[in-house]
């Protein structure tokens, strides 16, 4: 008895020592015996004195995020679709589907819709609680059908949903329409992300006249100090250059016909829209590229005279060039 007893007490205290041994081993260096850190950039466990990595591709369990206080840290979460400025609650709501189908695709009875129906109504009456998120719901829908009819990316749509956000915020909209301010939200949106749309173009798909948008999109502007340059003709190149379907030569000459013009300070004073379409129809000319000015016309949404007088001007600057 005696003697199993301490047999199997050599056993225990062995294990123990070899437990302590690997823990001895994971929590120093096999090499120098030096100490261990985690370097979480890399996901590596390196030696700080020797610099051996004992374990690589360790995976990093933690948040993507950081968290400052422990209010911070309840505000943040894994789940759910990120937030966004173009829905009016930035999507934090839940929105009930129109199909009337439960979540094995089955119909529903007819119970069943109508009281799915009610749910929709009184989800709906409490996402939109008062004239505020009333009016942004509005804005944020006319400028994203506005967007999506003008080929405008998200980051534009983001831009000019937080443009209307401040003037609403900042009391602009009293004796204006959400269709003008929502509209001229998007034309400095579009400007400020360097892809911008003509005038002609923003009032073809708005509801709203051209010249209460313009008018509109002054005072937006001049009230929020946005700080947007004058556009660049060269920035409508590339767009009515594949309308046409010509060449990237032909695109690359028609900037260095602009290039010139602003050299001779030519494009002062005049639409960057006429400057641009009149630089693309005489690089189709130069390059044998030939386009009508009708067909250029149609794409700048510019008219056939601008056009003939803008190209003018352009080879003019660049014969001078050429001669000097």
């Amino acid at each position: 008895m005696s003697e199993n007893l301490r047999t199997y007490t050599t056993e225990h205290v062995d294990d123990e020592s070899e437990t302590e041994s690997e823990n001895d081993e994971e929590l120093h260096c096999p090499e120098c015996g030096g100490q261990l850190a985690s370097d979480t950039e890399h996901g590596e466990t390196v030696c700080v004195d020797c610099g051996l990595v004992v374990e690589e591709d360790e995976i990093d369990r933690g948040p993507e995020w950081r968290a400052f206080d422990s209010k911070e840290k309840d505000n943040k979460s894994r789940v759910g679709a990120p937030t966004t400025n173009m829905m009016h609650d930035k999507g934090l709501s839940t929105n009930i589907g129109w199909q009337d189908k439960d979540a094995y695709g089955k119909s529903l009875s007819s119970r069943q819709r109508e009281k799915m129906q009610r749910l929709r109504t009184w989800n709906e009456r409490f996402r939109t609680r008062d004239s505020k998120e009333r009016n942004l719901k509005q804005a944020l829908g006319e400028i994203d059908r506005m967007a999506s009819a003008l080929g405008l990316p998200d980051n534009v749509r983001e831009t000019a949903s937080v443009i209307y956000r401040r003037a609403l915020d900042e009391d602009l909209l009293p004796g204006r329409s959400i269709e003008g301010v929502s509209t001229s939200s998007l034309y400095a949106a579009a400007r400020q992300a360097g892809t911008p749309r003509s005038l002609d173009e923003i009032a073809a798909v708005s509801r709203v006249e051209k010249d209460e948008i313009a008018r509109t999109y002054r005072y937006v502007v001049r009230e929020l100090k946005l700080e947007i340059q004058p556009a660049d003709p060269e920035s409508y190149v590339p767009r009515f250059a594949s309308d046409l379907g010509l060449s990237d030569e032909a695109e690359r000459r028609a900037r260095s016909l602009l290039d010139t013009a602003k050299s001779q300070g030519i494009h002062s004073g005049k639409s960057p829209v006429g400057l641009a379409a009149a630089a693309v129809y005489a690089a189709s000319l130069l390059v044998n590229e030939k386009v009508t000015q009708s067909d250029v016309s149609e794409v700048a949404n510019i008219s056939e005279v601008t056009i003939r007088n803008r190209y003018h001007e352009l080879l003019e600057a660049e014969d001078g060039v050429a001669l000097n």
